[in-house]
């Protein structure tokens, strides 16, 4: 019995290394001439379309849209407020906004630019012991006389690891254990914060500081 434990043990291992994964892909540089030449201080980020199951998935995104573009130096209407104001202008559903003229919702906050964003992936997998959760999205900035500026798409993923030592068939049942977890349970924040920060600021398809972008001058 020990010998068929064992081998079950060993199997189970195998498939873990196989579907235990991390990473994130990032488009190419985009031509940002356009967004340049429209310079926009201020962004309106709209309600996003959801192509996932998870109907919160739109509320979490727009909570993280806010912070790393303020921190590039634009102004960036209060999401809420705006989602409050479209709702009294009839507009509730991120797909039936997403089909209102640029110029419209740009004009209606007196904003230079509007964020688009579409939730393709927001998703937890479960693979026996390995539960991968991942998020995708496409971006698109476009002026307030319907230029588009910028655009891009990310897509990260997330796996548990489990590096304990010891006994394999209880490295095994805890491996399991969080993946379960995962998957009944999983953290998208930090997958979606780290996208945001990746195509916003830190990855090939950063757009360009703003107007009120901080910097840290050296004391003299």
């Amino acid at each position: 019995m020990t010998m068929k434990y064992l081998k079950l043990a060993l199997c189970l291992l195998a498939v873990a290394l196989t579907t235990s994964l991390t990473g994130c892909a990032t488009t190419q540089r985009p031509d940002l001439s356009a967004f340049n030449a429209a310079a926009p201080r201020s962004i309106l980020v709209v309600p996003a379309v959801n192509k996932s199951l998870d109907v919160d998935a739109p509320n979490y995104l727009l909570s993280t849209l806010t912070i790393p573009l303020a921190e590039k130096g634009f102004y960036v209407f209060p999401v809420n407020t705006a989602k409050v104001v479209l709702e009294q202008e009839g507009f509730y559903e991120g797909e039936q906004i997403h089909n209102q003229p640029p110029e419209m919702l740009a004009k209606l906050f007196d904003a230079d630019a509007v964020l688009f964003v579409t939730i393709n992936r927001w998703d937890a997998k479960y693979a026996l012991l390995s539960t991968v959760v991942t998020v995708q999205f496409d971006y698109r900035m476009v002026g307030k006389d319907g230029a588009d500026l910028w655009k891009a798409r990310q897509s990260m993923q997330y796996s548990p690891q489990n590096n304990s030592g010891g006994n394999p068939i209880a490295n095994l049942i805890a491996a399991a254990i969080s993946a379960a977890l995962t998957r009944a349970v999983p953290n998208y924040m930090p997958l979606t914060q780290q996208a945001n920060q990746q195509v916003f600021v830190l990855g090939p398809t950063a757009i360009p500081d703003g107007p009120y972008r901080k910097t840290n001058a050296s004391a003299p």
